[in-house]
C-alpha cells in the first residue's frame, strides 16, 4: 500500500487534545456484552436518543479538563450528513452540554444546507459521492476557542477538515471530544 500524502494542517489538528469516551468496535467484529452496550449507546445517540445522558458525561469531562476556562469555550459539533439528522442528533445535546458545562453553544451558528454530489479523485480514479454543504457564521468564530465534538472518530479526517475550516475563520481549536473511537484491527 502506498504511503498517503496527508495535509500538514491535518497533522497539526491530530496533535491537539483528542479524547474519546469509549472504544467502538465495528459490526464486522464479534463483541462481548460491554462492547454491545457501547454500540447501542452510540447508535442511540446517532438516532437522537440518550442525548441527555451523553451530554452529562461530556459536560463533566469539559469541566474536569478546562476548569474555570469553560465559560470562554465554544462547543461545536461536527455536523451530521443532513440538516434533519444534525438537528435530531445535536440540537438538544448541544443545548444540554453548554448548560451543564457553561460553554458557548455554536449549534445555531452552523447549518447543513443538504447534500450535493461531489467528485473526488484519488490516485487518478474519480468517484462521485454525496457530500454535505456546511454553512458557517464566520464572524461568530473569529477569535474564539473551540472544542469540537463528534460522535465517532475513526481516522480523524472529518475532525481535522472541520477544525481547519474553523481556524480559517479565525478560531483557535483546542481539540476534540468523541463519544467513540473506532477500533481498527
Amino acid at each position: 500500500m502506498a504511503a498517503m500524502n496527508v495535509n500538514p494542517k491535518y497533522k497539526k489538528q491530530w496533535s491537539k487534545l483528542m479524547f474519546s469516551f469509549f472504544d467502538y468496535l465495528p459490526m464486522k467484529y464479534e463483541a462481548n456484552p460491554r462492547e454491545w452496550q457501547i454500540r447501542r449507546l452510540i447508535w442511540d445517540f446517532k438516532d437522537g436518543k440518550r442525548s441527555l445522558q451523553v451530554a452529562e458525561i461530556v459536560a463533566r469531562k469539559i469541566r474536569e479538563t478546562f476548569g474555570s476556562m469553560t465559560e470562554k469555550i465554544v462547543f461545536c459539533c461536527v455536523p451530521a450528513s443532513s440538516n434533519e439528522k444534525n438537528v435530531k442528533r445535536y440540537k438538544d445535546f448541544s443545548d444540554e452540554v453548554c448548560r451543564l458545562a457553561g460553554t458557548i453553544n455554536a449549534f445555531d451558528h452552523i447549518s447543513v444546507e443538504g447534500e450535493r454530489l461531489a467528485v473526488h479523485e484519488y490516485n487518478g480514479t474519480k468517484t462521485v459521492k454525496n457530500a454535505q454543504v456546511i454553512n458557517f457564521e464566520e464572524a461568530f468564530f473569529k477569535g474564539t476557542q473551540v472544542l469540537i465534538f463528534d460522535d465517532v472518530i475513526t481516522r480523524g479526517f472529518s475532525y481535522a477538515r472541520f477544525a481547519c475550516a474553523l481556524e480559517a475563520f479565525g478560531a483557535s481549536v483546542l481539540g476534540g471530544f468523541f463519544l467513540g473511537r473506532t477500533l481498527l484491527k
